[in-house]
């Protein structure tokens, strides 16, 4: 006899097969009726204004779990994979099982015996543990967890008491999801242990579980082993009318998620409609539903995993900011109406820097930094921002400048370097972008002539605009001012098109960001390169030396701005070589972040790269009133010195600003803190 199982084992005439199918088939349109409930929540949003890439989406964050498989093993990632991989190969597997079962109805053939037979039997059983075990472990996890809530922990860099590195909230209907999601593959098992124990074939120890568990049934009746299979039915309808009120709602919600996904660059806000805005005085999130729909539905895919507040540089300075805690805020608003400022807290929208970080952490890709913005753009448009957040916004609209000060100091700098102005009408191949920083803060200044000298080494046909530069906009953007950020954008990008801009190069990462992720609403098409990547090319091409360094005499700290929301940090690695090797003929120049400890030049913090620590300036912070015991620059200051190294190296004016001031605060020695390019023109001076 061909290899082979029946179903409906045992049970014969058609009433059985009619309440199988009639309660499956009530229990998944109770699921969906209560998902399509909660979408009419969402629907409540703005319309979407992207095209999505749907297959791309769940291909890439779904199937492939991109998200997931870049955490930590102590946040869980191994155990979700293996319920997730698990409960995947039980769905394909059921699906299968169906196709085989119904395909004769439309003709084809009923393939489910043989060798395939074999096979999927094996397989499967193989694949079923992953699950079991994935599901017990995160039951323990939660457990540990649960208990440790609450608890003050020492801050291993600072060595404050700190809130808990775990913020996770438990309830008891999370200990009841993963409890129904264990008795779900458990009795999977036990029924094919069954069924193998009541009808044992010669083929049944290729079901190498269920043939485990038959031994411990011998003799199992038919009357049994359908007692058996009907409860494991229970189970499998009562996973989905619950699913719509558990966290594990996820499994669904996700998936639209990712298949949504705006595909938008991490550090490019949604744009702001100034027509509406014109029309009804109203701008950014007064409510829920003036998000989008893709926000608001991403806020029901939220697990309250508690990696978004674990990551956050505001929560870690012991702020009021909890990101966890304004999605669930938001999500209740969406419920019950209320006003999404009053509910999340002024303060907490405040605190925010926009790092990232919490974007980054999030396995569900809600967008956090999207939601904080849009309210406070809200709270700036009724005129609720005040202070020194107030006072950069009227520098920026008066002066065109976050420093306050004329546009005529922006050529202060450049006394005596022979610079080429855009408006002297000479030709050059890139625009030169300075900035507010840049051009005006004393330590930035430094890096601005050193990268002026390094190009006119290297040859490089540049330009600057001068006084005719004006601020990107970014902090206002930031801060929530669209007003602002729109005419400044505006501003630039009919400079651009005068002098007919098409490669720029910056050594300010949020100048970077805007210019090359939020000024292609305005009509700029632009190729923006930060400094460290020019550099990179030109000591590529030889016609500049890189850095000489003796290795672990200097750390390196990565800009949010720069290596997380624009993923450039091996640039600004293989800037530097060991000292004395410059003629070598295979330079040692530092090798990518997969390198091993021994191999690094810079001595690395131990955030770094994607996963560096916010230094505290993004989002208009910078310019805010800040305690000093709850500045994010503290705790990275702090392990950057734990490296041991004198020398600090920076790629961001703001970054150099901020841990200039929180170095001097943590720390009695002298500790220089120098930019890139001045590392590189020591070199080639």
């Amino acid at each position: 006899m061909e290899p082979t199982r029946h179903e409906f084992l045992f049970q014969s005439g058609t009433l059985p097969k009619a309440i199988f199918y009639i309660l499956t088939f009530l229990s998944i349109g109770l699921m969906m009726w209560q998902f399509a409930g909660r979408a009419r929540f969402w629907m409540k949003g703005k319309k979407l204004t992207w095209r999505p890439d749907y297959i791309s989406g769940i291909v890439t964050y779904i199937l492939a779990q991109r998200k997931v498989m870049g955490s930590r093993p102590k946040d869980g990632a191994p155990l979700h994979l293996m319920i997730f991989y698990g409960f995947l190969s039980l769905f394909i597997a059921t699906t299968l099982l169906a196709i085989a079962t119904y395909g004769p109805l439309i003709g084809l053939p009923n393939w489910h015996r043989g060798s395939y037979y074999l096979a999927y039997e094996t397989i499967f059983d193989a694949l079923g543990l992953l699950f079991i075990v994935g599901v017990a472990w995160a039951y323990l996890r939660r457990r540990r967890l649960s208990a440790e809530q609450g608890e003050p922990t020492r801050d291993p860099v600072t060595g404050k008491l700190a809130r808990s590195s775990n913020p996770i909230t438990t309830e008891w209907k999370d200990f009841a999801a993963l409890g129904l999601l264990f008795v779900l593959g458990i009795t999977g098992y036990v029924l094919e242990g069954a069924r193998i124990a009541a009808n044992p074939q010669p083929w049944d120890h290729y079901s190498f579980v269920g043939y485990g568990l038959a031994q411990l049934m011998p003799g199992l009746s038919p009357t049994g082993y359908v007692a058996i299979w009907w409860f494991h039915m229970v189970v499998v309808w009562a996973f989905f009318i619950a699913l719509p009120h558990m966290r594990l709602k996820h499994i669904v919600v996700a998936t639209l998620t990712a298949a949504g996904d705006p595909k938008k660059p991490m550090g490019a806000l949604p744009a702001v409609d100034m027509a509406a805005f014109a029309d009804t005085g109203s701008m950014g999130a007064a409510e829920a539903k003036d998000y989008s729909r893709w926000h608001l539905m991403s806020l029901d895919a939220c697990m309250s995993c508690g990696r978004c507040t674990e990551v956050c540089p505001a929560y870690g300075a012991g702020k009021i900011l909890n990101p966890k805690q304004v999605v669930q805020d938001i999500h209740r608003t969406l419920t019950i109406g209320e006003n999404v400022p009053a509910t999340v807290s002024e303060d907490a929208l405040w605190a925010c820097t926009t790092c990232n970080a919490c974007v980054e952490a999030c396995p569900v890709l809600i967008r956090h930094v999207d939601l904080i913005v849009d309210a406070r753009r809200n709270l700036v448009s009724e005129g609720r921002l005040s202070g020194s957040g107030s006072l950069v916004l009227k520098q920026i609209g008066g002066t065109g400048s976050a420093w306050g000060q004329a546009a005529s100091s922006r050529e202060e700098w450049m006394k005596g370097m022979d610079i080429p102005l855009c408006r002297d009408g000479e030709s050059f191949d890139v625009l030169f972008w300075v900035g507010c920083a840049g051009a005006m803060d004393l330590a930035a200044v430094r890096t601005t002539k050193a990268m002026a000298r390094l190009m006119q080494k290297a040859g490089i046909r540049f330009a600057c605009l001068g006084e005719e530069e004006s601020c990107t906009g970014d902090p206002a953007r930031r801060i929530g001012d669209e007003t602002t950020f729109v005419t400044q954008a505006e501003h630039n990008q009919k400079v651009f098109a005068k002098y007919g801009v098409t490669k720029i190069v910056t050594a300010c990462p949020h100048c970077l960001n805007t210019l090359s992720n939020e000024y292609g609403d305005f009509g700029a098409s632009l190729q923006v390169l930060h400094h460290t990547q020019l550099l990179d090319d030109l000591i590529a091409e030889g016609r500049l030396k890189p850095a000489s360094l003796l290795p672990g005499s200097t750390t390196y700290h990565d800009p949010c701005y720069l290596a997380r929301i624009n993923n450039i940090s091996d640039a600004p690695r293989r800037l530097v070589g060991q000292n004395g090797n410059h003629d070598d003929p295979t330079p040692l120049l530092l090798k990518s972040l997969a390198a091993s400890e021994d191999e690094t030049i810079f001595a690395e913090p131990e955030h770094h790269a994607r996963k560096t620590l916010c230094c505290g300036a993004g989002g208009g912070r910078m310019w805010m009133e800040e305690e000093p015991n709850q500045r994010p620059g503290e705790k990275r200051a702090q392990e950057l010195l734990a490296t041991g190294a004198k020398e600090v190296a920076v790629s961001c004016p703001f970054c150099r600003i901020m841990l200039d001031a929180s170095v001097k605060q943590a720390n009695d020695e002298e500790i220089n803190l120098v930019d890139l390019a001045e590392l590189v023109e020591r070199a080639n001076s």
